[in-house]
């Protein structure tokens, strides 16, 4: 005799949205999502600033199960993806299992079950609970002296303020990561000045981001096979290039050969060597830019490489003495790329907690699950295959994996299942001894950085990952019965 497993899903966004779709066309219905936000999208809903587009091709940054024909560009731009996000969880009837605004605060392992906690006092229960909390969530600030005394309109890249005037200002951008990048490249031309304050230069890829004709977009609709053809194309293409990541060679020696080509288009030598890194192409994470070499070009446009000193009522002071006069000051300075699900107070079996677990680093079993959390997952989970990858092709392959096990739980094989504190100890020592030949490990600081510095990534080829969501090993897992009737 099968059950129906009672399954919590913590957040909305994409990969939230994709686990709850898996289940749901796999007949798993009772199943709640908890968004803390008033609407879902994840990073798509809280990113809004100008120039915003997904450095994925959207033919490839998007469900198999919910192909879109009608994507308006090769990059598309970021509203686009979040509309896309939300027509498929309209279809699947997602907002209506959906509690919107409210916050899950606390979730612990009592008798077999999972009983949860909101910010308003209600509460829950569930047989499984699967966390979609994102990587790239929670907004990063920098500490520099007088940040609340400027006088202009200043907020993080992720909290866009749009009722700020933009046209004609004097805008800053702190940040050379991907968000500054698109956001001067958008603002160049329509403001009076921009100024991006520099501290670590970045590679950059000048891909041109065409837009789809309305001829290929019926096409795309009246062949639904050319949707499948495309993705495995894309797919393949990135899957080939990921080898540049992981192993020195040929691939990796072509990338840097393409970004170092890319930087002739920037006239002026003095400012071309400004933005040269001195790390290896894709040790940070390989920006996808048309326009910003057009931007930086500009004479309206300044890169200011001295490092910050202090800000005050004014701008922007420099430790070479000058005040950069501004009107809007943006901070494009990322985001904690640690927390995961965090704050959230996360208790498992024996009264382990999720920062007790993590108290030296997010540590967790082959992506997806944490010893000592029984019944419990996490998709875009430590060591997930996030560098210059599509995450919604990492999202389906976890999803199926997490669906494999509920499966299995409906058919009562099991009442609890976590992975086993020596498989995850293995699987762990085995990432660190695959980190030193990967790019990430060649000498530069980034968002992929532990606390003693190892970069904590997949360091592996996608496929492989994909392949190990589909066979898992028993004997890694610790399987209970008897947890519950």
């Amino acid at each position: 005799m099968t059950r129906q497993p009672r399954v919590v899903i913590i957040g909305a966004g994409m990969s939230g949205i994709c686990m709850a779709i898996t289940l749901l066309r796999n007949g798993f219905d009772d199943l709640t999502i908890y968004e803390k936000a008033e609407r879902g999208g994840g990073t798509w809903r809280d990113n809004t600033y100008p120039g915003l587009s997904c450095d994925v091709p959207s033919r490839f940054y998007q469900f198999t199960f919910a192909p879109n024909p009608g994507w308006s560009h090769f990059f598309s731009p970021g509203p686009e993806i979040d509309a896309y996000f939300a027509r498929v969880a309209s279809e699947y009837g997602l907002p209506a299992r959906t509690r919107f605004g409210t916050e899950v605060t606390a979730a612990e392992f009592q008798d077999g079950r999972w009983s949860l906690t909101t910010a308003n006092g209600d509460s829950d229960s569930a047989d499984f609970v699967i966390t979609a909390t994102g990587l790239l969530h929670h907004p990063r600030l920098p500490h520099i002296t007088g940040m609340e005394t400027f006088a202009g309109a200043s907020f993080h890249s992720a909290r866009w303020d749009h009722s700020v005037p933009l046209s004609g200002k004097r805008i800053g951008v702190i940040g050379t990561g991907s968000t500054g990048v698109q956001i001067v490249s958008a603002l160049a031309g329509d403001a009076a000045h921009v100024d991006m304050f520099q501290r670590t230069p970045h590679w950059v890829l000048p891909i041109p981001n065409f837009r789809y004709s309305r001829a290929g977009s019926a096409l795309y609709r009246g062949l639904p096979v050319l949707n499948k053809v495309s993705y495995r194309l894309l797919r393949g293409v990135f899957e080939w290039f990921a080898v540049a990541l992981i192993e020195p060679g040929q691939r990796r020696d072509f990338i840097e050969t393409l970004c170092r080509i890319s930087l002739l288009r920037i006239r002026d030598g003095e400012l071309r060597a400004a933005l040269t890194p001195d790390f290896d192409p894709m040790c940070k994470r390989l920006i996808i830019s048309s326009g910003f070499f057009t931007a930086v070009n500009r004479d309206d446009v300044r890169i200011v490489t001295a490092a910050i000193d202090h800000i005050e009522p004014r701008g922007v002071v420099t430790v070479d003495g000058d005040l950069h006069e501004l009107d809007v000051l943006v901070y494009a300075t990322g985001f904690d790329a640690h927390a995961f699900m965090r704050p959230m107070k996360l208790t498992g079996r024996d009264g382990m907690t999720i920062d007790r677990a993590w108290a030296e680093t997010p540590r967790g079993f082959q992506t997806v699950t944490i010893p000592g959390f029984p019944n419990l997952f996490t998709l875009i989970g430590p060591h997930s295959p996030v560098g210059n990858y599509a995450l919604t092709a990492i999202a389906e392959s976890q999803a199926d994996h997490i669906l494999g096990w509920i499966q299995r739980w409906s058919t009562r094989e099991f009442d609890s299942v976590e992975p086993k504190q020596q498989a995850t100890d293995d699987f762990n020592a085995a990432i660190r001894e695959a980190m030193p030949g990967t790019v990430w490990a060649s000498g530069c600081d980034s968002w992929y950085l532990g606390p003693d510095g190892t970069p904590e990534l997949w360091p592996w080829t996608p496929d492989r990952h994909r392949n190990m969501m589909r066979h898992p090993d028993t004997a890694d897992y610790t399987l209970r019965s008897g947890d519950r009737g």
